[in-house]
């Protein structure tokens, strides 16, 4: 099958990120197509994009070859269980049932439990509506990394010190690493997490992280 991903993202978003590392994973080639988040009030929220993804939010990944004809899947985890199906080898989850379940879980927990009470958009509204200031709004944001990572670090445990997939990392780490990247830009106190500093210390030795790093994006500022 020809490979013909394009991924609309932004090289802070951390739902973008969580979709770059994958496809790193999995060794796909893919295009990227910057959508600013800030300039001009949000490319995100202008027609052309939005016709693309009516939701208005990044990412989004086009699939043009995709047998059935042209795919426009948003939600980075709708993506990562996309690539997962559509181009299951290496794989990104665990064989076992229980083990894929506990993964999701954990990931799901990043994704929608933490993650959104600190995104861009939240944390704009913060300020611009409700009038909250700098040092509130860290105040914020710490206080929710910090709930959401302590359950996280707690439920680590069963892996016993491996990665997702033992040896390698998949669709959990593809979640943890950007959620850790964000705490440190907002000089969160990490120490009380042991497993997810050492499960990022790994990641960030491996190539396909190195890869996706916000930094080395082509639009990154």
């Amino acid at each position: 099958m020809t490979t013909e991903l394009t991924l609309y993202g932004y090289w802070r978003s951390s739902a973008a990120y969580r979709v770059r590392i994958a496809l790193e994973l999995k060794g796909l080639a893919y295009r990227q197509e910057p959508v600013h988040l800030v300039r001009n009030g949000g490319e995100q929220h202008q027609e052309a994009y939005r016709e693309l993804n009516p939701q208005g939010l990044l990412p989004l990944l086009v699939d043009a070859g995709n047998a059935g004809g042209e795919v426009r899947i948003a939600q980075s985890l709708a993506i990562l269980e996309y690539l997962e199906e559509a181009f299951p080898v290496p794989a990104l989850l665990p064989a076992e049932p229980a083990q894929r379940a506990l993964v999701r879980s954990l990931a799901l927990h990043i994704a929608c439990d933490l993650h959104p009470l600190n995104n861009l958009r939240v944390l704009q509204y913060l300020e611009a509506e409700l009038g909250v200031g700098d040092a509130a709004r860290k105040a914020w944001y710490r206080h929710w990394v910090g709930l959401g990572l302590a359950a996280v670090e707690k439920g680590l445990e069963p892996f016993g010190g491996r990665l997702s997939l033992g040896s390698r990392p998949g669709y959990l780490e593809a979640c943890l690493i950007p959620q850790v990247y964000n705490a440190r830009r907002f000089d969160c106190d990490l120490s009380a997490y042991p497993r997810i500093l050492d499960i990022a210390a790994r990641c960030d030795a491996l190539e396909a992280f190195r890869k996706a790093a916000p930094e080395v994006q082509p639009d990154a500022q």
